[in-house]
């Protein structure tokens, strides 16, 4: 590996992902500039199609309450305690959609990869101001009562996930393959 030459090589590595984080919450101002640079992600077409939505306490415990329960149906009462407990100290909250296309498969697929770039825009802007995300796309964010509990449908709004964000309480080690293995030069 070289080294990181500029100031975005240095952020680009030195992200990660956070799994513990500090129970203060982030200024909102700072979360806004964020989502501002956030958009600035290339979209084809510039259909801009990302939706942030900044969860207030009473949506993230509809959210916290409705996995744990996913969470006590598959894997037993403890089990969901115990992620309701893990998902209560998370002190910053984003869901993140993309606007559907009907019957444009292609267009909404474009979209969905333009929205994925909208978060790692996020989250690297975050990072660079000392802010951790963890994002996340399991069973909850594809849940109908997420959608409802956000105000929203899965007929017009694709999840693309939720994302966690604060100060890390700690960061993880991380290393990346060397990029002879993952790099074809083709003929």
């Amino acid at each position: 590996m070289t080294d990181a030459t500029t100031p975005i090589d240095r952020v680009i590595r030195e992200r990660r992902t956070i799994n513990n984080f500090l129970p203060e919450q982030p200024p909102i101002e700072t979360i806004i500039d964020a989502i501002e640079t956030a958009c600035w992600a290339p979209n084809h077409r510039q259909t801009e199609p990302w939706r942030f939505h900044l969860l207030g306490p009473e949506s993230i415990a509809a959210v916290v309450d409705l996995n744990a329960r996913l969470v006590a149906a598959s894997k037993g009462e403890a089990a969901g305690e115990a992620k309701r407990q893990r998902w209560s100290e998370i002190p910053g909250w984003l869901a993140v959609t993309c606007s559907r296309i009907p019957n444009d498969a292609l267009r909404e697929q474009e979209d969905y990869a333009a929205c994925c770039c909208a978060i790692q825009n996020l989250s690297l802007s975050l990072w660079s101001r000392g802010i951790g995300v963890k994002w996340t796309t399991g069973a909850v964010t594809r849940h109908p009562d997420y959608f409802a509990t956000l105000g929203l449908t899965a007929d017009e709004d694709l999840s693309v996930g939720l994302l966690w964000y604060g100060y890390p309480q700690t960061v993880p080690e991380q290393r990346r393959r060397p990029v002879n293995e993952i790099l074809a030069r083709l003929p």
